[in-house]
């Protein structure tokens, strides 16, 4: 193919992803009528508390990202140094790709894009060990979170509650062994046949020793912390009833259900409304609050960014 040709190639692809993005955007956008009601909500709240609240929310997204984008650029050092503004970035492109894609699997396209050429498929490896420490700090909390929910609300048997603890206890171990180690996936790879031809590309793991992997967790903590924070601040504005801690404890449980279940970024707004409502009814019976919050934020998070990163796509390099 000629230059020419594959400019044309590189611009059609672009484009198609623009598409894709915005009418899956449009669709889920307009057909959400919690979004409607989260409007509604706040023209009952004075407004200047109410623009407080959603400007720092706005800011601690883009707070978010960029804790994200230094988390990639850190990721990405031993492969190629890259700046802090590349590394935005690529952030901000990935989160476009995201939105139409299952499990969120075009964010790692539109991230390695950014990379030289030949070290995009070992970008995809570094990106999945940062993915694996996200899963792992939300499946732990999650987990704390639900013997919180099992003992505060179900009132069970005590020995089916020392059971549950014990599982739970029993995972978390589980999970922290296997990131600190995760060097013994490039193993796990190398033990099929079809796949250990592909040792160059996956034995990109072998190359994070405990402390880049304790440096990983603390970023995945502080963007946990931060979108935690986010929730609390709306669900406090909406419902002021509810305090910092059963917040927080609702929310680590909605991300834990959420992330078990495989869905698109689109969709997850929907997974989230349905777990919110379900534990959150534990605690108050403002069902209509709980999800306007939920819509808002999976719109400041999710769809803003989406639509800032379209601006980036067009940086790409496919050739």
């Amino acid at each position: 193919m000629n230059g020419t040709g594959k400019k044309i190639l590189s611009w059609t692809i672009k484009a198609a992803i623009l598409v894709l993005a915005f009418v899956f955007i449009y669709h889920k956008v307009t057909s959400n009528q919690n979004l409607a009601q989260f409007k509604l909500l706040l023209s009952h709240i004075e407004s200047s508390t109410a623009i407080a609240i959603m400007g720092t929310v706005f800011l601690l997204m883009l707070c978010n990202w960029f804790l994200e984008a230094l988390k990639w650029r850190f990721l990405t050092r031993t492969l190629t140094p890259i700046s802090i503004y590349k590394a935005v970035e690529a952030v901000f492109c990935g989160l476009t790709w995201a939105v139409f894609t299952p499990n969120r699997l075009g964010e790692y396209g539109g991230r390695v894009m950014f990379l030289p050429p030949r070290k995009r498929i070992h970008g995809v490896f570094s990106m999945a060990v940062g993915s694996i420490g996200q899963m792992v700090i939300t499946n732990v909390l999650g987990l704390i979170a639900i013997l919180w929910f099992i003992f505060r609300f179900l009132h069970v048997q005590l020995w089916l509650y020392l059971a549950a603890v014990s599982l739970a206890i029993l995972v978390i171990a589980l999970l922290l062994i296997f990131y600190f180690n995760i060097s013994s996936l490039v193993g796990v790879l190398n033990s099929v046949k079809f796949l250990k031809k592909y040792h160059r590309f996956f034995s990109i793991m072998n190359r994070y020793r405990k402390k880049e992997l304790n440096q990983i967790m603390g970023f995945c903590l502080a963007r946990f912390a931060v979108f935690t924070f986010q929730y609390y601040l709306v669900l406090h504005l909406l419902i002021p009833d509810l305090g910092l801690f059963t917040i927080c404890m609702m929310v680590f449980i909605m991300f834990f259900i959420q992330s078990i279940l495989p869905s698109l970024d689109l969709f997850d707004v929907g997974v989230r409304n349905v777990t919110a409502t379900f534990f959150f009814a534990y605690v108050t019976h403002q069902e209509i609050a709980v999800m306007a919050a939920v819509s808002s934020i999976w719109f400041v998070n999710l769809i803003l960014p989406a639509i800032l990163g379209s601006v980036f796509v067009f940086k790409m390099k496919f050739f």
